[in-house]
C-alpha cells in the first residue's frame, strides 16, 4: 500500500495543478447549471432541455468525486508542507468541507424519492447554503490558485543546486508546494537566478503596480460577487423569512378581490397549527395579478351543466378545511398546511360529469400552464380548489387568490391561479410533462395515505 501511494504520489506538483484545474472547470459547470435549473426566466426558454440540463448537472455533481479521491491520495504530502502554514490549512479543509457537502447533498437531492421529504429538505437547504456561501470564494480559489501553481517563480523551491536536490529529495516534485514563498525563499531564488543572468544584462524591468494577473483576479472576484450577491440576498430572504412571510407576500399582494374570504374555524387559528417550512416561489411566467373585474372561474367540456362564476359567488361555496403536507418535486416541503377550498369532488359533482370523460384539465390564468389528472384520480377526497392558507388568503406569490392542492402528488400537478377546470375525453400532457416530468407524479408511499378532511362549520 505505501509503495502504490508513493506511485501515485510521484509528479506531485504537476498533479495539484491538474486537480485545481478540473476542480475549477467543474464547480464553474455545477454553478452555470445550476443557476440556470432554479431560475424562472430558463424554466421556459429550456423547455425539456431542462431535464436535460438537470441530467448534466447531476453527472458533473458526481464528477466531483474524482478530484476529490484524488486529492485525498495526496493529502499526505500536502499536509506535510502546509504544517508551518495554519492558515493554508484551514483553507484546505474548507475547500474540502464544501466540496464533499455539495456531493452528500446532492446525492441525497437526486434520490429524494429514497431519501424522504425531511433528509432532502435538509439537503436542498444545506445544498442552497454551501452555494451561496462558498461558491464565489471556491471559483476565485480554483481560478486563481490554478495560475499561481504554474508560476514557477511562486513555489517553494527548498534546494537551489542539483547536488543538493538528488542527496535530500527522493521525488524531485517535493520540492514544489501550492504555498507561497517566505521572503526568505524569494530573495534566496531571486539571487540563484540573478547570478545566472549576463552581468550586462542584470538590471530588471519595472513592474507595474496593478499587474494584469491581479485585475483578472479582481475582474473574476467583482463578477462574481455582482452576478451571486443578489441572488444570495433573495435566498436569504426566503429561507430566514427576511420580507417573505405570507403577510408580507399579502402586504405586497397584487391582487384585488373583494370581499376577502372570510376563514371557518377549523382555519382561524389553523387546525394544523401553522406551516412548517417556507414555500419557495417557482413559475413559468411572469405572477399575473387579479380583481375583481378580470376574474372569473368556470367547470366546462363534458359535463351536464357547466358552471360560471365570479368572485363574490364563488367565495359564497361551501368550503372545508384539511391539513396536508406540501412537496415539490425539486426535494423541498412545506408541512402541516391548513388549507381552506371546495373539494375538486363536490365541484364536479354539482356540474354532472358525462359518461365519455375521461381527464380533468386543469387551467391557470397564467394562460401558459395546464396539467390532468384522469377522472378516476380525481375522486379522491383530499383534491382540493383552495382560496385559504392557514386562515389567510393565498397570496399571487403563491397561486392566489385560487389553486389547486392535490396533496398525494408533487406539486408540480396544483395547478396555480386556477381559473378553469374542463373535462376532456382523452389524456392531457402538462406544461412540465411535455419537458420530461413524469404523468403521475405519486408521492412515494402515496396510495397509503389518508385523507385528513375536516368539515367547515
Amino acid at each position: 500500500m505505501k509503495q502504490w501511494l508513493k506511485n501515485r504520489r510521484k509528479g506531485y506538483g504537476k498533479k495539484l495543478v491538474s486537480i485545481h484545474a478540473w476542480n475549477a472547470w467543474i464547480v464553474v459547470i455545477l454553478a452555470i447549471s445550476g443557476l440556470m435549473l432554479v431560475g424562472g426566466f430558463w424554466r421556459e426558454i429550456l423547455g425539456i432541455g431542462r431535464v436535460w440540463l438537470k441530467w448534466l448537472h447531476i453527472i458533473v455533481g458526481l464528477a466531483m468525486l474524482a478530484p476529490v479521491v484524488y486529492y485525498l491520495i495526496l493529502a499526505g504530502k500536502h499536509w506535510k508542507q502546509l504544517r508551518n502554514r495554519p492558515w493554508q490549512r484551514v483553507n484546505t479543509i474548507f475547500v474540502l468541507a464544501l466540496l464533499v457537502g455539495w456531493l452528500l447533498s446532492g446525492i441525497v437531492l437526486w434520490q429524494f424519492k429514497l431519501a424522504g421529504p425531511r433528509w432532502s429538505n435538509a439537503a436542498l437547504l444545506i445544498h442552497d447554503l454551501l452555494t451561496w456561501v462558498g461558491l464565489p470564494y471556491i471559483i476565485y480559489h480554483s481560478i486563481t490558485r490554478t495560475k499561481w501553481l504554474k508560476d514557477p517563480a511562486r513555489r517553494a523551491v527548498k534546494t537551489t543546486t542539483t547536488s543538493t536536490r538528488t542527496q535530500n529529495t527522493a521525488d524531485p516534485s517535493d520540492s514544489i508546494s501550492d504555498e507561497k514563498e517566505t521572503p526568505a525563499a524569494i530573495s534566496s531564488s531571486q539571487f540563484d537566478r540573478s547570478s545566472e543572468r549576463d552581468p550586462l544584462k542584470s538590471e530588471e524591468r519595472p513592474q507595474p503596480l496593478y499587474t494584469r494577473r491581479a485585475f483578472i483576479r479582481s475582474a473574476v472576484g467583482v463578477g462574481l460577487a455582482v452576478t451571486l450577491g443578489p441572488t444570495f440576498i433573495s435566498w436569504v430572504g426566503r429561507n430566514l423569512k427576511i420580507d417573505n412571510s405570507i403577510d408580507s407576500m399579502l402586504e405586497n399582494d397584487p391582487n384585488r378581490m373583494v370581499p376577502l374570504p372570510q376563514p371557518l374555524s377549523a382555519s382561524s387559528p389553523p387546525i394544523g397549527g401553522g406551516a412548517e417550512g417556507h414555500f419557495r416561489v417557482y413559475t413559468v411566467t411572469p405572477i399575473p395579478s387579479f380583481s375583481n373585474a378580470n376574474w372569473s372561474f368556470r367547470i366546462d367540456g363534458l359535463v351536464e351543466r357547466a358552471q360560471v362564476w365570479n368572485w363574490e359567488q364563488f367565495v359564497k361555496l361551501a368550503r372545508t378545511v384539511q391539513v396536508s403536507d406540501f412537496h415539490c418535486v425539486t426535494g423541498w416541503s412545506v408541512y402541516k398546511n391548513t388549507w381552506e377550498g371546495i373539494s375538486l369532488a363536490q365541484l364536479l359533482k354539482q356540474a354532472g360529469v358525462k359518461s365519455e370523460a375521461h381527464s380533468v384539465k386543469f387551467y391557470s390564468g397564467d394562460g401558459v400552464y395546464t396539467d390532468a389528472i384522469t377522472l378516476d384520480q380525481a375522486q379522491m377526497e383530499d383534491i382540493m380548489v383552495a382560496v385559504m392558507h392557514d386562515g389567510k388568503p393565498i397570496p399571487a406569490d403563491l397561486g392566489g387568490p385560487v389553486r389547486l392542492v392535490i396533496p398525494q402528488m408533487y406539486a408540480y400537478k396544483s395547478v396555480k391561479w386556477l381559473n378553469r377546470i374542463e373535462l376532456i375525453d382523452s389524456e392531457h400532457i402538462g406544461y412540465w410533462e411535455e419537458r420530461g416530468y413524469d404523468k403521475d407524479a405519486w408521492l412515494t408511499g402515496a396510495a397509503q395515505r389518508i385523507p385528513n378532511n375536516l368539515s367547515g362549520s
